[in-house]
């Protein structure tokens, strides 16, 4: 990796991603994962560490094995181990959730602090990573603390989507707001609050980005918009004008007893934003609720339940209800609704 020919407009970026998200101290060992494709993020990310004075062992995926990886090398697992914090940065191929689950058992197991930028692009390191993310992490706290006692949620867009969810109280609220702790991880760029839903009813029509290996094949679905028919959190019908793609959702979200079960239910607060790019990484954190079908991420949320899938289905410009009371309209957040008054949303 070559600092020498790094692009200074990534530089704000990634400051960000090393100071205010990770808050690297110096001295500390930095675990850098990346592949030849995110590279010249990775390299932005290298010189920040640098800037801090941290330590960063780099380790470029393809030199262990060959993609898409089913697995994690063990070379990278043992690198975690010494790590007093990580970074994975790479871009998403069919099949390579078991081998990013590996990572991140590690990470929970030795609860170091780790950022997830699975799918991130130098665009977005000019984007959502330049947030103010105590902003984001202001209003990410009070969605938090807010839905363990909401009875439901209604989401509603004027393409179509008409959903009701309630919840289980005994299920996390969790907030990955981009100032990330050792308790828990988070994605980068960063403004997300999700549960697992106790059930979900309705209609919910992706006229944004899909995610695992959707968004990169088929891109913004903005043209033609994937709609899903929900009943008490399963799927009972997926359609949409490219049959190529609804072939391959509707089997992906059977590949095994849980993948046609909505595993989360997000808010996206990421306040910088303000619209999607076509890159699942940065579109989910955009101002809404999104819905993902599978893996529920049950060491956050203690969903007793798992699925080797886990594939996010976004929606653009929602308008949302917290009970009666509405919260986002058109996707902006009513933020006096969260004693947010002074503060802009995109």
């Amino acid at each position: 990796m070559n600092t020498d020919t790094l692009n200074p407009a990534l530089r704000p970026g990634a400051r960000n991603a090393i100071e205010t998200c990770l808050a690297i101290l110096p001295g500390e060992k930095v675990a850098l994962l990346f592949d030849e494709a995110s590279e010249e993020v990775a390299t932005s990310l290298k010189q920040a560490l640098e800037d801090r004075r941290a330590n960063a062992v780099t380790f470029r995926i393809e030199d262990y094995t060959a993609r898409p990886a089913r697995s994690a090398p063990r070379e990278i697992l043992a690198g975690l181990e010494s790590a007093d914090a990580a970074i994975l940065c790479m871009q998403p191929l069919e099949g390579e959730l078991g081998a990013r689950k590996d990572i991140v058992a590690v990470v929970e197991r030795r609860q170091i602090r780790y950022a997830h930028m699975v799918g991130v692009t130098p665009e977005i390191m000019q984007q959502g990573m330049r947030a103010d993310y105590q902003l984001v992490d202001r209003l990410s706290e009070r969605l938090r603390s807010r839905m363990p006692s909401a009875r439901s949620l209604t989401v509603r867009t004027e393409a179509g989507t008409s959903l009701v969810a309630s919840f289980d109280a005994s299920l996390d609220w969790v907030k990955t707001s981009g100032l990330i702790s050792r308790r828990y991880w988070s994605n980068l760029p960063a403004g997300e609050v999700f549960t697992t839903p106790a059930r979900v009813d309705g209609t919910f029509v992706c006229d944004g980005t899909a995610g695992d290996h959707f968004c990169g094949k088929y891109g913004d679905l903005q043209r033609t918009p994937l709609v899903v028919e929900i009943r008490d959190a399963k799927m009972v019908k997926a359609t949409c004008s490219r049959k190529d793609l609804e072939k391959e959702f509707w089997s992906y979200c059977h590949t095994d007893e849980n993948s046609d079960r909505i595993g989360e239910l997000a808010f996206g607060t990421n306040l910088g934003l303000s619209d999607m790019i076509g890159v699942l990484l940065q579109d989910e954190k955009l101002p809404g609720v999104h819905i993902a079908f599978g893996d529920p991420y049950g060491s956050q949320t203690h969903a007793p339940w798992s699925s080797q899938t886990h594939v996010d289905l976004l929606a653009r410009r929602c308008d949302v209800w917290i009970d009666e009371e509405q919260v986002i309209a058109k996707g902006r957040y009513m933020l006096e609704r969260f004693g947010l008054e002074g503060s802009q949303s995109a």
